[in-house]
């Protein structure tokens, strides 16, 4: 038996997205956006409307996006419900620190350990953007042989049915593997 919802924005694993810019004056901003995720290759798409993320990002053409962890979700969380058009200096409230990244005209935020660094493509009218991914960074803290170690990454996903962050759990397969065993 099924228990119908009806129409629900419920895609599931939902990364929190914490997405860094900077404003006229150079100053950092970063915004929780729950909705956004791969959009092709070498693209991503956010779902954001108007905020002080989404005029910092048609001026300066760039933003990074960086994953939330389970040591970073009050600060996150902090930094989705507060508005930098009434408090601008929110990500140093928050505790975070940020550098500029080597690729783009936007912040790296140094507590989260892994960004995206993307140059806008587009912005649609419904309040989609669109960005290239120009380069990944993390810090070396999550590697693992050279290459992103999701368990030390520790990133959160939101679940939406609950309104809760939940940490990402433990391999379960081998993509483009494991199916094989049924040809």
């Amino acid at each position: 038996m099924r228990k119908n919802f009806g129409s629900k924005p419920w895609v599931y694993p939902q990364p929190v997205l914490m997405i860094g810019t900077y404003d006229e004056n150079g100053t950092p901003n970063v915004m929780n956006a729950a909705w956004g995720g791969q959009y092709d290759t070498n693209l991503v798409m956010l779902c954001l409307s108007e905020h002080k993320t989404t005029a910092n990002i048609r001026l300066k053409k760039a933003f990074t996006v960086s994953f939330a962890t389970a040591s970073t979700v009050v600060p996150c969380d902090y930094l989705g419900i507060v508005s930098a058009n009434k408090v601008p200096d929110k990500v140093a409230r928050a505790g975070f620190t940020t550098c500029k990244s080597e690729t783009v005209d936007a912040p790296i935020i140094n507590e989260l350990p892994l960004a995206l660094e993307c140059k806008l493509v587009k912005f649609n009218e419904d309040g989609i953007v669109v960005g290239e991914i120009v380069n990944v960074c993390a810090d070396e803290s999550i590697l693992t042989d050279g290459n992103v170690d999701y368990k030390k990454l520790d990133a959160i996903i939101f679940d939406p049915t609950s309104a809760s962050y939940i940490r990402l759990g433990e391999k379960v397969g081998s993509a483009f593997k494991d199916g094989s065993k049924l040809k």
